[in-house]
């Protein structure tokens, strides 16, 4: 008797008009979604079977309500955004992401690093390990202290990382041609930093602490 929810709020008209839903061909219940539907304002929506739909106020007796329910200025540039989601624009945004994934592999590659890309359509993370990446505690177990001398090091290039191992990165149909080249350049020598990488100390990590609050502990 439990309902089936889709969360689609990062996969929601990214991965294709039909988000996630529509790759895996399985109908949830309902549907959340957000991100991408607000053409980069703050929006948020969920939807589902009309039976259910149907319980919500004010056609039903379920109160539901969002301090950005509504917002025109969201709702406006959501709509023009959804409107210029065409096929082209999908196929650019898919092509973009598979070069990028693959060069960011194939630099660490070459530096020897032990790494896997997990891939959901057009989304992509990096984890550093050699295993497979299929829950919380796989994700948790890889080497995250490689990331952060690989996210400054791109940064100091000038291409802006997700600021987490564990996010997953996002290429929009902005990266053009000059985008990702210049991605490119930035990845050997983000590689070489990752693969000198080493592991920050309980000590270590007691010293930076001490110093950013102005004394130890």
């Amino acid at each position: 008797g439990a309902l089936y929810v889709s969360d689609e709020v990062m996969t929601g008209f990214r991965v294709g008009p039909a988000g996630w839903f529509g790759i895996e061909g399985v109908a949830p219940d309902l549907l959340t979604f957000g991100k991408v539907m607000g053409g980069g304002f703050p929006a948020a929506a969920f939807g589902g079977r009309a039976d259910v739909m149907a319980y919500l106020a004010p056609a039903g007796t379920v109160y539901q309500a969002g301090t950005l329910s509504g917002n025109p200025v969201a709702t406006a540039a959501g709509l023009a955004q959804l409107r210029l989601l065409d096929d082209a624009a999908y196929a650019k945004v898919d092509a973009a992401a598979a070069q990028v994934s693959t060069l960011v592999s194939e630099a660490l590659a070459k530096e020897g690093v032990a790494h896997r890309l997990q891939t959901a359509g057009n989304m992509f993370s990096v984890f550093f390990t050699d295993e497979a990446v299929t829950d919380y505690a796989k994700a948790k177990a890889q080497q995250a202290y490689r990331f952060t001398p690989f996210f400054h090091s791109m940064l100091a290039q000038g291409v802006y990382l997700p600021p987490s191992a564990f996010e997953s990165w996002f290429v929009s149909a902005a990266h053009d041609d000059a985008a990702i080249e210049r991605i490119a350049s930035a990845l050997p020598a983000a590689a070489r930093a990752v693969a000198e990488a080493s592991p920050v100390s309980d000590s270590d990590m007691s010293r930076w602490r001490g110093g950013e609050n102005g004394g130890s502990q």
